[in-house]
């Protein structure tokens, strides 16, 4: 019997076993790169998906061979009802995580704990209190980097996540990846990549090249060591000798990872994004709330999938504004 191409495969062959779901779409932090200076128009609270309905949608992604679900936002911990959604979803056979401002998180320590979150991804930015506090717009800093030491010593993997602009932070490289010395964590530095509202410009991107340039200029070539890279892994990884945990480059605009990309993306109103980049969308929640099965709607979605970015294969077409700013802000796709 012919075998039935699994929904989650799209037209280049690209297995997608990895949905990051959006919880909310407010924050408790204003960070320029992800949230216009304006603000965003909200989804009122009768578009945004209930825990029950994000853990029926997630069970069908799961059915159909996702391993991995990881939640964002906005920033989730300030969803009510997170241990709900947690408990749901900690029943599926799945690698449960999440990304976080870590404002919050130490009210969460055992929450997690209890329910399998063993992987948290930390937004942070800056290590110095009066960049972070330029940065976010909020003055947090202190509070950010304890909850880090806690996260750490209460035995969780920590990734910090450091967006680097050009004149702002990237004289912070050689500080961000000393910090994984006595830490065991991974420093993970991610180019300036352009959303709805967030003014990038290229001129303010910080490439791979320039950051290896920089840890090529500190450390010797026997003291960086070339980590293996996990499979579909988004970021280049690497080690200092020595050091307890190790640092990495995600470089989604320079040197996209998009061949081995399995990522699916769903919106905290329930829209499904088969690329970060792409301004389509699929309307699950809507599917789901008039009875009918999302299976159709999913398969259609990651079948047109593009190949490159959304469809911004070259340079400057990620350079036109037209295109770019069709998407969504970050802070309503989920980071």
């Amino acid at each position: 019997m012919k075998k039935t191409k699994s929904i989650l495969v799209d037209s280049f062959g690209r297995e997608h076993t990895y949905l990051r779901i959006s919880l909310i779409e407010r924050c408790n932090l204003r960070c320029t790169y992800c949230m216009p200076e304006e603000g965003v128009q909200l989804s009122p609270r009768s578009h945004l998906m209930t825990y029950e309905e994000i853990y029926e949608i997630a069970k069908t992604f799961v059915a159909h061979g996702v391993t991995k679900i990881r939640l964002t936002g906005g920033e989730p911990l300030i969803r009510k009802d997170l241990a709900f959604i947690l408990e749901k979803l900690s029943s599926l056979n799945i690698e449960l995580s999440i990304t976080s401002n870590a404002v919050i998180i130490d009210r969460f320590i055992d929450t997690l704990r209890h329910n399998g979150v063993k992987n948290i991804n930390v937004s942070l930015d800056s290590l110095d209190r009066e960049k972070f506090k330029e940065i976010t717009r909020r003055d947090e800093f202190e509070k950010v980097y304890q909850n880090i030491l806690l996260l750490v010593s209460e035995g969780f993997n920590v990734k910090v996540n450091a967006v680097l602009i050009k004149g702002f932070n990237d004289n912070e490289i050689i500080d961000f990846i000393n910090l994984a010395k006595n830490l065991p964590i991974s420093v993970r530095f991610i180019e300036f990549m352009p959303f709805d509202g967030n003014k990038w410009d290229l001129k303010k991107m910080v490439s791979y090249k320039e950051v290896m340039e920089k840890v090529n200029k500190e450390f010797s070539e026997e003291q960086i060591e070339r980590l293996e890279d996990a499979p579909s892994d988004t970021s280049k990884n690497y080690k200092i000798t020595g050091y307890k945990g190790s640092f990495a480059i995600i470089s989604s605009v320079t040197n996209p990872f998009c061949d081995s990309c399995n990522r699916l993306r769903l919106t905290a109103n329930g829209q499904l994004k088969n690329c970060l980049f792409s301004s389509s969308e699929s309307d699950l929640l809507t599917t789901l709330r008039e009875g009918k099965s999302i299976e159709s709607v999913i398969k259609k979605a990651v079948t047109a999938k593009l190949k490159i970015r959304g469809g911004m294969d070259t340079m400057e077409k990620l350079k036109n504004p037209q295109l770019h700013s069709k998407n969504r802000s970050m802070i309503t796709i989920g980071g």
